[in-house]
């Protein structure tokens, strides 16, 4: 079993950065690759951006390449997503998710969740 526990999210005005983390607990965090995803209300929850478990590779939606950046420090088991350029669009429930061997963009392969940061982003 993996926990994931995700921080950082909040209220800021378009324009504005906030950092997600969010924090793995339970097996080695470095056998993981990890995803971002969102969910608006009354929408599917949506690929955001993926790092590989060596964190040599990344992978990002069209609508957040350039304006987001996601990393990872394996030593503190923890994945990070960097938002910056804020949208009222980009405004959701962000979570974060683990897959044992890659990364993918759909949120059916991945193993673990977190529960979830609000991100609200006004105009």
């Amino acid at each position: 079993q993996v926990q994931l526990v995700e921080s950082g999210g909040g209220l800021v005005q378009a324009g504005a950065s906030l950092r997600l983390s969010c924090a793995a607990s339970g097996r080695t965090f470095s056998n993981y690759a990890m995803g971002w995803f969102r969910q608006a209300p009354g929408k599917d929850r949506e690929f955001v951006a993926a790092i590989s478990r060596t964190g040599g590779s990344t992978d990002y939606a069209d609508s957040v390449k350039g304006r987001f950046t996601i990393s990872r420090d394996n030593a503190k088991n923890t994945v990070y997503l960097q938002m910056n350029s804020l949208k009222p669009e980009d405004t959701a429930v962000y979570y974060c998710a683990a897959n044992r061997y890659t990364y993918f963009k759909s949120p059916q392969a991945y193993d673990y969740w977190g529960q979830g940061t609000q991100v609200t982003v006004s105009s």
